[in-house]
């Protein structure tokens, strides 16, 4: 399916991550133009120079998104390189450490406030003015089941609750902006693990902590199709996701086949949330 995306210009914050590299890769095949906007440059433009040319063009722009100079900067040279900007895709996000809530530091908060809030909130106004002046864009959040359900939340409730802000903020700006044709959807993922530790950056959560928690990702994929994995059992879908499929959705609503979806968030967990 054509979807129209071939030559536009997509900004993907967090891509040395395992969601980003699978939305990267949905996006380069499309054709777009994509610049991976990561504080990890090495492993950004590892994978950049992996999907370049597939059909769209990738480039690594080294970002730190919590700073708003940071942010201008890679948006000031993305117009240099692509001209307008079209589809912007919050995915930078992450957990400083699971702990349960009472035990959790100030600091381990503040970073997740910084990342996962001031982060949207850096990237989504740093191309505002444009979109909404040419009337035409496409914002997508990444946000978390963490955020929809409490048993996603369990060691992570704070982290949740910053994906809470990010929808309800989507949801604000959705309606704000519509008359002025830019579109904000959350894209929710539930399980969705790298197919090996050596395809995501050393910032990942997959390797802060996520193989010490859970184990290796090969192994997990596993567990989950016998049926094994601790949370896979009662889910519908059982098996664990893949960053490609967080990618499908992405490329989707980016689209103009999405042109009448808008403040919408969808979870994509095998069924594990169902509104």
């Amino acid at each position: 399916m054509d979807l129209g995306l071939q030559g536009k210009t997509t900004i993907v914050t967090g891509a040395s991550g395992t969601i980003g590299r699978g939305i990267v890769q949905r996006f380069t095949e499309e054709g777009s133009n994509v610049v991976l906007a990561t504080r990890d440059a090495s492993k950004g433009g590892e994978i950049a120079d992996l999907f370049n040319g597939k059909t769209g063009e990738a480039v690594c722009i080294a970002t730190d998104v919590t700073d708003p100079e940071s942010v201008q900067s890679m948006v000031d040279e993305t117009r240099k390189r692509y001209g307008q900007i079209d589809v912007l895709v919050n995915n930078a996000g992450g957990v400083a450490y699971p702990s349960v809530a009472v035990e959790q530091t100030r600091e381990n908060a503040q970073w997740e406030v910084n990342l996962n809030i001031w982060g949207v909130y850096n990237c989504t106004h740093a191309v505002a003015d444009e979109m909404l002046e040419r009337e035409n864009g496409s914002i997508i959040n990444i946000t978390s089941n963490s955020g929809l359900l409490g048993e996603a939340a369990n060691m992570v409730a704070h982290y949740g609750g910053t994906k809470g802000y990010v929808a309800s903020f989507s949801k604000g700006l959705a309606y704000e902006w519509g008359e002025r044709k830019v579109r904000i959807n959350c894209i929710a993922p539930g399980w969705i693990i790298p197919r090996s530790l050596d395809d995501v950056g050393e910032g990942s959560n997959w390797k802060k902590y996520g193989a010490e928690f859970f184990g290796p990702p090969e192994e997990m994929a596993k567990m989950g199709e016998d049926g094994e994995m601790f949370n896979i059992g009662s889910m519908p879908i059982k098996r664990v996701g893949r960053p490609e499929e967080i990618g499908d959705l992405a490329i989707f609503l980016a689209s103009d086949r999405s042109s009448y979806i808008t403040g919408q968030q969808i979870s994509v967990s095998g069924g594990a949330y169902m509104p």
